[in-house]
């Protein structure tokens, strides 16, 4: 009698310590590498002033604590990293009373300069906050902030550069447009010289840390000058990037999603033009066209690639790290406007010596009109690594981002 009441004890402690939330299975469509997966969470009462969401991949009769992170908001969603797109996996999410954090975080540091996104205590990015201004003796209208540089390599090594004397306006890894028309005028955000218009940081949103991402959500404006000593705001734009904790040490990676907004009561005309908007990257200086290549997906190369039209390009070149070598691989969503998106590429005889100047520029042959009070929306993965990538490990890649694997709740 005593024993059978210690049984209830204990299985009654253990409805205590562990409310079952909903139970589903993920179902890949394709073979892809490791990605996040999220599942909403809409309908459910998740009161985590005592406890938090536990996720468990069931295997048989045992379970095994799987790292997530819950995205609050009006349609709560967990995220988790699925690791291998092959055959059905089971899952129970579950409230829990241990509030032990789980390890293996990404984090955000904020300077007075920069935001920094670290994983595992590496940097992974510099979001420059501040204004930056130009070497000395070189004309001021060359300052901008909202940008993000360094971009490092795991391995620690700096792929982007900024302030190229060769181009002043480029800033690591940015996206202004370049030919627009405002109410009959013409406005060109990327040129700085001109006096047109700018880029620059507004404000943060939010920031976030987790085992499963960190980032943050950032304000930037779109600012034209109608007349001297006057300016006007054209675009707001919201920024969300996260870098996402998939395994390994030799790889980053690093989502940039684009929310443009205009209140001009006409709108404003993205003209068709070779550079604007999307996401441009101006390589590390150490890059030339002896030590680095392009591949896109359709099988271009530096030499062919300018103006076509892509799913992904991987942009790699020879760096300091232990395996000699790192790259980005810019991967482009299916629900990018005219995806597969058109691209500009540098010749390879650029400056001389071949400098390396990657984007995705969605304006690169039909223009593109932003009514006003409209969001539009614009997605980015690149996949930050050392040593070498195969085409056919870039197009898993690419699978894992574009293709959402079946979750079928029960």
């Amino acid at each position: 009698m005593r024993l059978s009441s210690f049984v209830i004890f204990l299985l009654f402690q253990l409805t205590l310590s562990s409310q079952e939330l909903l139970r589903f299975k993920l179902v890949p469509d394709v073979e892809a590498a490791s990605s996040p997966v999220s599942i909403p969470l809409d309908g459910l009462i998740l009161n985590l002033d005592t406890g938090r969401v536990a996720l468990f991949e069931i295997t048989g009769k045992t379970e095994k604590e799987v790292p997530c992170q819950l995205e609050p908001g009006v349609s709560p969603r967990l995220w988790f990293i699925n690791e291998s797109h092959s055959g059905v996996k089971k899952f129970v999410v579950r409230k829990i009373m241990n509030n032990t954090p789980a390890s293996g975080r990404i984090e955000v540091k904020l300077s007075d300069k920069v935001m920094t996104v670290l994983k595992e205590g590496n940097p992974v990015l510099n979001y420059n906050h501040a204004v930056v201004y130009p070497p000395a003796g070189v004309d001021t209208v060359f300052k901008r902030s909202g940008f993000i540089h360094p971009l490092w390599s795991p391995g620690g090594e700096p792929l982007t550069r900024i302030q190229a004397p060769d181009h002043y306006h480029h800033y690591g890894i940015w996206n202004p447009w370049t030919e627009t028309t405002i109410d009959g005028k013409k406005v060109d955000f990327w040129n700085l010289n001109k006096r047109q218009g700018t880029v620059c940081f507004a404000g943060y949103l939010d920031a976030v840390t987790g085992p499963v991402y960190g980032g943050f959500k950032v304000h930037q404006e779109h600012i034209y000058f109608p007349e001297k000593n006057r300016e006007r705001l054209a675009i707001d734009e919201m920024w969300d990037v996260r870098v996402w904790n998939i395994p390994g040490k030799g790889i980053s990676v690093v989502d940039l999603t684009t929310t443009l907004n205009t209140p001009l009561p006409s709108g404003i005309m993205l003209d068709a033009y070779r550079y604007g908007g999307g996401i441009g990257y101006r390589a590390t200086e150490k890059w030339n066209k002896n030590n680095s290549s392009v591949l896109t997906s359709e099988g271009k190369t530096r030499a062919d690639a300018d103006g076509s039209n892509a799913r992904w390009c991987l942009v790699e070149g020879e760096t300091t790290v232990p395996a000699g070598r790192s790259g980005i691989l810019f991967l482009s969503h299916p629900s990018n406007r005219k995806h597969p998106e058109p691209m500009r590429v540098w010749p390879l005889e650029q400056n001389g010596r071949g400098d390396l100047y990657f984007e995705f520029c969605p304006t690169r042959h039909f223009p593109w009109k932003l009514e006003p009070m409209n969001n539009y929306i614009l997605k980015y993965r690149m996949i930050v690594f050392d040593g070498k990538m195969t085409p056919e490990e870039a197009e898993r890649w690419w699978r894992g981002f574009a293709k959402t694997p079946r979750l079928d709740v029960s």
